[in-house]
């Protein structure tokens, strides 16, 4: 697998609250920051770029990222939502909405007994720190990516964990 097909990540799990309850939690992007290894901190813009006081996220809204990776240092990103409906979505683009370093998205599906949530991860196609350290080594980009998206899916895992902990207590 190579950065340019776009390779996902995605996991889901059953979480006993109905998605109402789960939604505040997803659109929560400083839980995101408290269960992921990787990314630090994660705050909204001020308005008109982010949500003003006391208003919930919305398709447009823009947050700052700052991560930390042994591998590939500290940086920080801006991420753009690109789809927030309410208590079925919410996605962001990494950097440019048009050409994303990255994807990110929950959709939340109710079930029985409460809410299916799924996360899902695209890498690129825009640029990202990655595709620095495929250009010092392209022999290995396979491996760099098979890597990078072993990571991605634990973090996935641990965020979907973190969320279903804090719907169900």
């Amino acid at each position: 697998m190579r950065y340019a097909d776009r390779p996902t990540v995605e996991a889901e799990v059953h979480i006993a609250a109905p998605p109402a309850q789960v939604w505040p939690l997803v659109r929560d992007i400083e839980l995101v920051a408290d269960t992921s290894e990787e990314l630090q901190e994660a705050t909204w813009l001020p308005a008109p770029e982010g949500p003003g006081e006391g208003d919930a996220p919305a398709v447009g809204h823009r947050f700052r990222g700052r991560n930390a990776h042994p591998q590939a240092g500290e940086w920080e990103t801006v991420s753009t939502v690109v789809e927030c409906d309410e208590a079925r979505r919410f996605t962001w683009a990494v950097m440019d909405t048009d050409n994303p370093s990255a994807l990110w998205r929950f959709t939340l599906t109710p079930v029985e007994g409460g809410t299916e949530l799924h996360q899902w991860a695209q890498m690129g196609p825009g640029p990202s720190n990655l595709n620095k350290v495929i250009e010092k080594m392209p022999d290995k980009e396979e491996r760099i990516v098979a890597g990078r998206l072993r990571e991605w899916q634990a973090s996935i895992e641990r965020t979907l964990a973190g969320i279903k902990a804090r719907a169900e207590s």
